[in-house]
């Protein structure tokens, strides 16, 4: 971000979104009828009444049945530092009513969330409509004012995740996903959580460098055609030479290439004066650039008719030098008609040139990829091993907002329920358990809520079950094992000891 128009020269510029949080505390990020409320809880002596909310969405995302939990350790961050300070306190003064008293803004300064109890189904976490991602308990005034910032925190990180997620069930096990997203992303914050969420729901790599830093998440990413076009000629490879693997003495590479070429182009019965010098140029100086590190992308220009055979002489001769070339990279046509054919020239140059990792090169292709595409791609059956998606996992455009809300259950030991004429807005009163059922093969196949008060479930024990929203007669299960969804996040100001989610923590999990 630039600096204020009015800072200074060489002012830093402000650090955005949680990184700024984890410094300065986002008790303002939130509406601001969440003060409002406040004060008339104040007002009628209530703030410190015990309350408890629960989080939770209505409807599974993009028509599916299932949503990915994602945003705790965010939510635990934001707890962490929660609490209004001076220069908080003196503009909310300017934008709240004249008529509120003082006395209110001296009592805001106090409030902190060491009164607030969170627990959550671990981050990574497989959930359902109704059933809460948080379950938030406290001093009433504290745990209204933490609704928005929490809803910010927990609807987009699980969007994204349960995105991801369903880009990887697509994918299936055997393909590797890079999320490449970032230029297309809603803002610098939105692209860091983007990273960090399709992670947590499935992908293996990002392009984001920053994420990479912050997060611990591999990284990775090659060129891309500006790379490829700046080259136009031979002559503008520099330097040209390059060690051999378990040599001292440098070889002048670029004969070395141009003679593969030759060689390659026979072979592919590709005429060589058709084949961009350019293409190879660039392609010579990326591998003296990072022999270890080589990929191709090979539809700058034409794929069969040059970028493949640049591709395959400039690898060949990286392997007479004792290198391997890590892939190949499409961008653009028929991905999957493509990389079988790619695959059949590697396999041909394999053959004939006695080099047998040569034929399971990894292909990789990017193309704005999106669901139907990739499914469409998996049913055909292909030749990919690495799938690049940008836009359509970052900016979730099947479905934009997850509709997460923030809901009262229970005020001094007294339940609370929402009654509507949209029967789905209708809340499910009292603190409640949530267990997760599993069969005699080890697989969940229930989530049940039941009231605290109410007898807890156990393995082997039968139970009756209804399905919410249906009148029809209780349905009986008995579940092999038995566990509680929920966990404490958060007690007593601070993050509970053993239970500080982690970014790869939570991959495992869902892996699970």
């Amino acid at each position: 971000p630039l600096p204020p128009r009015d800072a200074p020269a060489g002012a830093r510029p402000p650090r955005a979104g949680m990184e700024a949080g984890r410094r300065d505390s986002l008790a303002l990020l939130t509406d601001l009828y969440q003060f409002t409320m406040a004060y008339g809880y104040w007002r009628a002596g209530r703030q410190r009444e015990p309350a408890e909310f629960e989080l939770f969405f209505r409807r599974c995302p993009f028509r599916g049945g299932f949503a990915l939990s994602a945003g705790l350790g965010e939510c635990l961050a934001f707890l962490r530092a929660f609490r209004l300070r001076q220069p908080e306190i003196e503009y909310l003064q300017s934008v709240l009513p004249s008529t509120t008293e003082k006395a209110f803004f001296d009592y805001l300064l106090t409030v902190d969330a060491s009164e607030v109890t969170v627990s959550s189904a671990p981050e990574g976490s497989v959930v359902f409509a109704t059933v809460p991602l948080l379950q938030v308990k406290g001093p009433l005034l504290v745990v209204q004012l933490l609704e928005t910032t929490l809803l910010c925190l927990v609807n987009y990180a699980s969007l994204v995740a349960t995105n991801a997620a369903r880009f990887r069930m697509l994918a299936g096990p055997g393909k590797k996903l890079l999320e490449m997203g970032l230029r297309r992303a809603q803002g610098p914050d939105g692209g860091l959580s983007a990273s960090k969420y399709s992670y947590i729901g499935g992908f293996d790599w990002t392009s984001n460098v920053l994420a990479g830093k912050l997060y611990g998440i591999p990284v990775r990413g090659t060129v891309a055609h500006s790379y490829v076009m700046s080259f136009t000629s031979l002559e503008e490879v520099q330097p040209r030479t390059l060690k051999p693997l378990d040599g001292d003495e440098p070889v002048d590479f670029l004969p070395l290439a141009e003679s593969w070429l030759r060689r390659v182009c026979q072979t592919l019965r590709v005429p060589q004066d058709r084949v961009n010098p350019g293409e190879l140029a660039a392609f010579v100086s990326y591998a003296i650039a990072f022999p270890h590190n080589f990929q191709g992308l090979v539809d700058t220009y034409c794929i069969m008719g040059s970028g493949i055979p640049n591709f395959c002489a400039v690898a060949l001769a990286l392997n007479q030098l004792g290198y391997r070339a890590v892939g190949i990279r499409v961008d653009s046509g028929d991905l999957g008609k493509q990389a079988r054919e790619i695959r059949q020239v590697l396999r041909t140059c394999s053959a004939d040139f006695q080099v047998p990792w040569f034929a399971t090169i990894p292909i990789a292709v990017s193309n704005d990829i999106s669901e139907r595409s990739l499914e469409e791609l998996m049913q055909e059956g292909n030749e990919i091993d690495v799938i690049g998606i940008g836009t359509n996992v970052v900016t979730c455009p099947l479905q934009p907002s997850l509709g997460c809300v923030y809901k009262l259950v229970k005020v001094n030991s007294c339940p609370k329920l929402k009654l509507t004429e949209d029967e789905e807005k209708m809340t499910i009163p009292g603190s409640k358990v949530a267990y997760r059922f599993y069969d005699a093969t080890g697989l969940a196949f229930m989530d049940l809520l039941a009231l605290k008060e109410e007898t807890p479930a156990r393995a082997g024990q039968e139970v009756a079950v209804r399905l919410l929203g249906r009148s029809e007669e209780a349905r009986r299960v008995t579940p092999t094992a038995v566990e509680i969804l929920h966990r404490t996040y958060f007690k007593d100001g601070q993050v509970r000891k053993g239970v500080r989610p982690s970014l790869l923590a939570s991959c495992r999990l869902l892996q699970l």
